[in-house]
């Protein structure tokens, strides 16, 4: 078995911070203590990196100018080369993280994820190029978001992260060299107490995401919602799934978030009824899924019409 290669990977877009950061880390001896070290630099922005300022000399430092560059032969050659042990990796923002995942060998692994974001321009970029901001946003740890303003509108940014991900981290770091962390409370809009939990149409993707993300919590709930229905003659028996159309950043990436329902009467429907339906939720394995996820032991299914806006959104 090769050696786990830990990566700490930084994202986000130019001028966003990254690179100062990075220097800094690579000049605190208590992180760069002399352990072989790849910098893998995957964009030009403004600062330049000073390595001989490193608080140790240990650290090879290689660019990628280009996306195609990043690939499975090359990082596993760079590996050989260098015989380095850890790698640090400043990735461009306008690249997709796909391109980085399918690169990286098995034996590199994910250790940390840092998005940083300038806090003055985060909000354009997210009006101009949603599916970039969305697709760093999804696999980052904690978010970054530097040069707070004193009059910066926090409630902006920490909406913008939320309705990518929950599980993310945030943190302010402010003009005055103050860090911040983000504590703002995100009530789900439905009682998750409540003896039948009530999704409203436009709260379906956060009450599936919330329950994708923490199925131990809605185990044994009971719900009631409105779905389309999809059904497949390779389904198991009395088995069918429904749910919604939902867009995280724009119409090339609307998805069908559906979850596999169980029920007596599956075989009257047919795929694109809509339906209101009320049911218990168990955790479970299930032939739709191939793996453990939350299965649907409906109770009630009442056929119902389209509603006005069928594709889902988290905004």
């Amino acid at each position: 078995m090769r050696q786990e290669i830990p990566v700490y990977l930084f994202t986000g877009f130019l001028e966003a911070g990254k690179t100062q950061y990075i220097q800094e880390t690579l000049c605190d001896p208590r992180f760069n203590n002399g352990e072989k070290t790849l910098l893998l630099v995957c964009e030009e922005g403004v600062e330049e990196y000073d390595p001989a300022a490193f608080a140790s000399k240990e650290v090879r430092l290689v660019t990628v100018e280009d996306p195609d560059e990043l690939n499975l032969l090359f990082l596993e050659d760079l590996q050989k080369q260098y015989g380095f042990t850890r790698v640090v990796l400043e990735y461009n923002g306008m690249w997709p993280m796909q391109t980085l995942f399918d690169a990286l060998p098995r034996n590199w692994i994910m250790y940390q994820n840092f998005m940083f974001a300038d806090a003055g321009t985060f909000v354009n970029y997210n009006a101009n190029m949603r599916g970039l901001v969305v697709d760093k946003l999804q696999a980052a740890e904690l978010v970054i978001f530097n040069r707070v303003g004193e009059n910066a509108d926090t409630m902006a940014l920490h909406k913008i992260v939320r309705g990518v991900t929950r599980r993310a981290d945030i943190a302010y770091e402010h003009t005055d060299g103050s860090v911040e962390y983000d504590d703002i409370e995100d009530p789900l809009p439905f009682d998750i107490e409540a003896p039948v939990i009530e999704i409203e149409d436009r709260d379906y993707a956060l009450w599936y995401r919330d329950l994708t993300e923490e199925m131990k919590k809605y185990a044994g709930k009971t719900v009631k919602f409105k779905g389309v229905v999809a059904v497949n003659e390779k389904f198991p028996k009395n088995s069918f799934a429904i749910g919604r159309h939902v867009m995280t950043c724009c119409a090339d990436d609307i998805t069908f978030a559906g979850l596999a329902a169980d029920w007596s009467g599956a075989a009257t429907l047919n795929s694109y009824d809509w339906a209101v339906i009320t049911a218990k939720i168990c955790i479970g394995n299930h032939k739709i899924y191939g793996r453990k996820g939350p299965v649907l032991s409906v109770q009630e299914l009442v056929r119902c019409s389209k509603p006005e806006d069928e594709v889902a959104t988290f905004y």
